[in-house]
């Protein structure tokens, strides 16, 4: 080696192999058919006066688990200049590699004693799924929690870095996205243990691509409208490589208000087109949570722009395909709007459990109970009801406070009185009421700013209805 003039003089240039373009450290590249692609080019560099007849720049992929080789040594193209460049086309999903590179000198046939190169560290080959929404997306839970660092989980940080993820997922340090910079530090996320649920069952690394910005409206979003997030998101996604798996998406709260409630279906439709076009994947999951409660001040308006919203959700997972919702209603606060680490946790897993069963093929209970039906009937002793019926139900309907004010019914005329309700079945829910509707009539369910806490459950996955609002009675119970 001292033949190439190789010391320890500081001064002098960096030898061997220098990495200028590839994969940062801690990235998840995404994979496809269960492998992934990664470019890398650079240049190379001897010390001393003499010239090699020969100089040959080889990478390789190594297992940082157990030091064995994933890919064995590949030959770069060389190119004047002393650059060089390759591609590795099929890098198995798993990990965590590390990236070698390293120069041959004259056909030297020990490639292990290679002169040294650029190293890449803790990558993995997996899945990338972006966070996208407004505070409990960005995750605003406070105060302490259990959720560690797990290696294997990484995050794209706002400052355009990867890192091993861990919380709070959308602080600013170093920020390259003005866009979605949070005006205070966030805290808590629902998506660590989302991605750690995820890749103990899955096997293989899991990216997480914040992009969410608290208080953000649909119209950031929406590339027809501000669309200001919009496009900061298609910027990020670029950077990672331009493929995801999915979105997960948490957002509602600052468009419950008369006037962009009524538009948010139309709208929210759109910008699932736009992801699915911008992605090239007309089938992307969406993954969906149905707004939790607000505690703060309320009014009928209000109430009811929520329920709107909430709704929206729910029908969004029924008219969209692979659009899902899971409800949060259940789910404890740290402030009058913000899920807390215990409610995030709750979150995670079941955001977890609805892609494993919907995007991974993997056999887990993961849909809430959801109303199908709303009859008008009567009860065994001539009283005027409505008969509520529901879907997805596991085990059984069970409530825990049969006198909360969780149903609420309105006709032509106004309100109706709900006098009683009761489970009357394993999937239905009679409702007793004080008079018999006229004309059009609509039930509502944990519809209101601040509904109910305790909501029928089902007893096979433990997860409370969805909230519904606006649904039309029709027709009759049969028999």
């Amino acid at each position: 080696m001292g033949k190439w003039g190789l010391g320890y003089n500081m001064d002098q240039q960096q030898f061997g192999v220098q990495i200028a373009s590839g994969p940062q450290n801690w990235a998840v590249l995404q994979q496809q058919d269960g492998y992934a692609v990664a470019s890398l080019s650079g240049s190379w560099l001897l010390q001393g006066d003499a010239v090699p007849k020969n100089a040959q720049v080889y990478v390789r992929v190594m297992s940082e688990e157990n030091g064995t080789e994933i890919i064995t040594y590949i030959p770069c193209c060389m190119h004047s200049g002393q650059k060089w460049s390759v591609t590795l086309n099929k890098i198995p999903a798993g990990g965590l590699y590390r990236i070698e590179t390293s120069l041959q000198i004259d056909n030297n046939p020990a490639k292990e004693w290679n002169m040294r190169g650029d190293m890449i560290h803790h990558v993995g080959v997996g899945d990338l799924w972006v966070i996208a929404g407004q505070s409990n997306a960005a995750g605003y839970g406070k105060g302490p929690f259990n959720d560690p660092p797990e290696l294997g989980i990484h995050l794209l940080r706002n400052s355009g870095q990867w890192d091993l993820a861990s919380h709070p997922f959308n602080e600013s340090t170093g920020t390259i996205h003005l866009e979605n910079c949070e005006q205070t530090n966030p805290g808590h996320s629902p998506f660590l243990v989302f991605a750690k649920l995820v890749r103990n069952e899955i096997g293989y690394s899991i990216g997480v691509v914040q992009t969410a910005l608290g208080g953000s409206p649909l119209s950031a979003w929406n590339p027809d409208e501000n669309g200001v997030l919009y496009r900061n998101m298609q910027q990020i996604v670029k950077s990672v490589g331009g493929r995801v798996k999915g979105i997960l998406w948490y957002q509602g709260c600052s468009d419950c208000n008369s006037a962009e409630s009524q538009t948010y279906m139309a709208r929210f439709k759109r910008v699932v087109e736009a992801w699915r076009s911008d992605l090239g994947d007309s089938s992307l999951p969406v993954l969906t949570v149905q707004l939790n409660r607000y505690t703060g001040a309320s009014s009928i308006e209000g109430n009811r722009a929520w329920g709107t919203i909430r709704e929206t959700q729910r029908k969004a997972a029924l008219e969209i395909p692979n659009v899902y919702v899971i409800p949060a209603l259940d789910c404890p606060l740290s402030d009058e709007i913000h899920n807390s680490p215990a409610g995030n946790m709750l979150i995670g897993e079941r955001l977890a459990k609805t892609a494993l069963a919907e995007v991974y093929g993997v056999a887990v209970s993961h849909r809430a109970p959801d109303l199908s039906t709303a009859l008008f009937g009567q009860t065994s002793s001539g009283e005027p009801a409505i008969r509520l019926k529901f879907d997805n139900i596991r085990g059984y309907l069970i409530t825990i406070d049969p006198v909360e004010s969780v149903f609420k019914v309105e006709d032509t005329v106004g309100k109706v009185e709900v006098v009683q309700w009761k489970v009357v079945s394993k999937t239905e829910i009679e409702l007793v009421l004080a008079r018999q509707p006229e004309g059009t009539t609509q039930v509502h369910g944990a519809y209101e700013t601040n509904p109910a806490f305790f909501l029928p459950l089902d007893t096979g996955t433990y997860m409370p209805m969805l909230a519904f609002y606006g649904v039309k009675v029709t027709g009759s119970i049969a028999g």
